[in-house]
């Protein structure tokens, strides 16, 4: 079912921030890992194409550092010249960049942010979480799913889950700014984010108290982001989101591998249909 149009706007972080050196980009020898083709689509393709079938978005912008990255294949030229699809200039880090396509972007909030290597995701993982951040009266919300969830399908997925009282959870890259005040939270990202795989990152984003709480597991998910956000002073929500492949995105090899064959299966079982 087509969800209407909603007033969000949509940011997709899609910048080559590594370039020729990322080592997804190596594997096909490109400029930009976002370029790279998985089961005979181009990944930044398929991420828009995810959002453009979700019904949720009048325009999608693409935070990139090169405005002919989003003509590179015709289905995405064809977005861009229809005004589906907008070229925003990325800078410098992610927080950078988001603060420059909100203060570029007409009505910018409520907007929801992705990224454009998470070509596992669907319509309908974007529907529940636009569904669950329009709902929530937080200043912003943040898409996890669950240890168990992820593991269910992928025992061998690499990803790195936060761990905490109530479990373990990894981040769908999928977050909504709702609110003036959430744009506090986006300083976080100064340093790059991955704060699952690099946990000092936390200590310097969030500060002692919510780093003591993620390290010794005092509380739940939450728990934390309550935490965190009265560090920030800005009221943060989670939304489940019960997609085995939700946090999967392409870092690197491994990840390109185990994404392009759940995309082969799909496409096999819809052949079938």
């Amino acid at each position: 079912m087509t969800q209407s149009v909603t007033q969000a706007s949509c940011l997709v972080m899609a910048a080559s921030r590594r370039g020729v050196d990322d080592p997804v980009a190596k594997i096909q020898g490109l400029s930009h890992k976002c370029l790279v083709t998985l089961d005979g689509q181009v990944m930044l393709e398929r991420v828009l194409e995810a959002l453009v079938d979700s019904g949720c978005f009048a325009k999608i912008h693409v935070s990139v550092d090169r405005a002919d990255i989003l003509t590179a294949t015709p289905a995405m030229k064809r977005w861009v010249d229809e005004g589906r699809v907008v070229f925003v200039q990325s800078h410098g880090n992610l927080a950078d960049s988001v603060l420059k396509a909100v203060a570029e972007i007409e009505s910018p909030l409520p907007m929801i942010i992705t990224t454009g290597d998470n070509a596992l995701h669907t319509p309908e993982i974007i529907r529940d979480f636009v569904r669950d951040a329009l709902a929530s009266q937080a200043d912003a919300v943040v898409g996890f799913t669950r240890e168990e969830v992820v593991l269910q399908d992928y025992a061998n997925s690499g990803l790195a889950f936060h761990r905490l009282k109530d479990g373990g959870f990894s981040s769908c890259n999928l977050y909504a700014l709702k609110t003036p005040n959430s744009l506090k939270a986006v300083k976080v990202f100064e340093g790059g984010g991955q704060f699952g795989k690099r946990h000092m990152r936390i200590l310097k984003a969030f500060g002692v108290w919510p780093f003591i709480i993620y390290k010794l597991k005092l509380r739940g998910l939450q728990g934390l982001m309550d935490a965190i956000g009265r560090r920030m002073k800005v009221s943060v929500d989670v939304s489940w989101l019960d997609y085995p492949w939700g946090p999967i995105d392409v870092d690197h090899k491994h990840s390109f591998d185990l994404t392009e064959e759940t995309l082969i299966k799909r496409r096999l079982a819809a052949q079938q249909d």
